[in-house]
């Protein structure tokens, strides 16, 4: 092996003991928050990281249990009654990956723009507040009622804290001022060597016999294909559930990957790592493990633990492993209240607002923030995550609905067209009207675009006018029909309408639809200026109409 291989696997294998270091409380603290057996979450620990290492493509993505996707689980699970709780986990990370699968083979990666960073941010944001909550009861050693939302939790936990348990707080108190100190040095598991610590003075002092709440006997992943037995109507129920997991799993997956590849000049292909996370959630449903995505904390632990190919996931699942076979009867005297810590300490990074706040200094995409956060402390992880991604999608209908149309015009001695607005010292094309919508035209935007357009010429003294349809690399049928309509109203008017920076889609329409009018090669231009000469040349040969006629 050369010098140069040797320090790429060492490399590799550095980060691959560090995310193993992490990975393996944090499988515990997910089971917690799904609230499933430890197995569930070791087994897709597993199966993510060798399914990944195999498919996928980042060199930074850790595929495995996420705190997000825990949650949504268990309010999915939570929200159905009637499907018993480990058939309907299994049949929804089955479904999906079956759907993400599905989207790879459709090549639909690309539907990870739908939901908006900030939305994403906001989500993220108060997912973190909604688990740190969920673990106070653990941390005070009280016995919450199930069913409750984030909210309701929080108040009940204040109504109840005079029964907290002294010793689970003196527990957790001692590991979270451990995992503090530890931070001081970023190359150290201290979750990992935190809960060893804690599990090892647990079981020395027999601490559950004084009342320490602890995580109990863990069975050993049994890694046995499994399909999950369920009714008609509850595969039914598990599909409609599986849509917010996808997009869920999806965009946190993607963002996280993207996030990391750009940082080292990387390019990825979204439909590869769609199906590289459908293959992995696949598998770790028929071998009876909960859904996996690329979370950005074990991933980000991974690109800063210094790994240089994705084997560092597969060395990583070798390591973990290896400490399942020969530690895991160690674990059933680890510390609930222990665990909690390990939660948050994971989710820590996720409670900063500083990815929101610098978003609202720019003055942008406030409501979609504010609506976020609010949509899953209100409403739960999963029609949280629901709202908060319906909040993407009207937003951009929002704005494709009402665009912006400005009124260009030549800078003087180019061919270089500007908006009026922000450039006064641009000339206007004498006897044309020269408009350029600033989205594109389709149907919640077209009628209103050719409304304003056609309004615009009336109230003018031009007789042409001239669109630009840069934005529009194809039209919809309704954009088409609004368009010849406005062609048939200029043209009863005896004005023209002429077409500039034409795609070739819409020229291929135009054409097909009406070959003898607006589809005309003489009436649609690759440039505005080209456009804007033929006016002149119109304009010297009579009036609109018989230029159009004559062309």
């Amino acid at each position: 092996m050369t010098a140069s291989r040797w320090a790429l696997w060492r490399a590799d294998l550095a980060a691959g003991l560090c995310v193993a270091g992490l990975l393996l409380p944090e499988a515990v603290a997910y089971a917690g928050l799904a609230r499933v057996p430890v197995s569930h979450a070791l087994t897709a620990a597993l199966v993510g990281l060798a399914v990944y290492a195999v498919l996928g493509r980042s060199r930074d993505a850790i595929v495995a249990p996420t705190s997000s996707s825990a949650s949504l689980v268990a309010a999915a699970v939570a929200g159905s009654p009637g499907i018993p709780a480990g058939p309907a986990l299994l049949a929804l990370t089955l479904a999906a990956g079956a759907v993400l699968l599905v989207l790879a083979a459709a090549r639909q990666g690309q539907l990870s723009a739908f939901v908006s960073r900030p939305v994403l941010r906001g989500f993220a944001f108060a997912l973190a507040i909604t688990i740190v909550i969920r673990q106070l009861p653990d941390v005070l050693g009280l016995h919450a009622p199930a069913g409750l939302d984030p909210l309701q939790l929080l108040a009940w936990v204040v109504t109840h804290a005079a029964q907290a348990q002294g010793l689970n707080l003196l527990v957790a108190g001692a590991a979270g001022a451990l995992v503090a100190a530890l931070r001081r040095w970023p190359s150290l598991p201290a979750s990992l060597i935190v809960l060893v610590a804690a599990t090892g003075v647990s079981g020395a002092l027999d601490l559950p016999a004084r009342g320490l709440e602890v995580v109990g006997p863990v069975p050993m992943p049994s890694l046995a294909l499994h399909w999950p037995q369920l009714d008609d109507q509850a595969w039914l129920r598990v599909a409609e559930l599986s849509v917010g997991l996808v997009v869920l799993l999806f965009a946190e997956s993607w963002g996280s990957m993207r996030a990391l590849a750009l940082a080292r000049g990387d390019t990825l292909n979204p439909n590869r790592e769609l199906m590289a996370l459908g293959a992995a959630n696949v598998m770790a449903a028929l071998l009876q493990g909960m859904p996996v995505g690329a979370g950005f904390s074990a991933s980000s632990a991974n690109h800063s633990a210094g790994s240089r190919s994705r084997w560092a996931g597969a060395l990583a699942c070798v390591v973990m492993a290896l400490a399942i076979a020969l530690a895991l009867d160690g674990l059933q005297w680890l510390p609930r209240a222990v665990l909690a810590v390990a939660v948050v300490s994971a989710l820590w990074h996720a409670l900063s607002p500083r990815p929101l706040l610098a978003t609202w200094q720019l003055g942008r995409d406030r409501l979609l923030i504010i609506g976020a956060v609010l949509a899953v402390l209100t409403l739960g992880v999963l029609h949280g995550m629901l709202a908060a991604v319906a909040l993407s999608i009207v937003e951009a209908l929002r704005r494709f609905s009402q665009p912006v149309v400005h009124e260009l015009a030549v800078l003087p001695g180019t061919r270089n067209f500007v908006s009026r607005l922000e450039h006064p010292d641009a000339e206007a094309v004498p006897g044309a009207l020269i408009l350029r919508p600033q989205e594109p035209l389709f149907f919640a935007s077209a009628e209103r675009v050719l409304a304003e357009a056609d309004a615009r010429l009336a109230s003018s003294t031009a007789g042409i006018l001239v669109l630009s349809l840069e934005e529009s690399s194809d039209l919809d049928s309704t954009a088409l029909e609004c368009l010849l309509e406005l062609d048939r109203r200029l043209t009863g008017r005896g004005q023209l309408l002429l077409l500039a920076r034409v795609k070739e889609p819409v020229r291929a329409l135009l054409r097909q639809s009406q070959p003898d009018g607006l589809g005309r090669e003489a009436r649609l231009f690759w440039s505005v200026a080209d456009a804007a000469a033929a006016v002149s040349t119109a304009a010297d040969r009579g009036p609109p109409g018989a230029a159009d006629a004559t062309a």
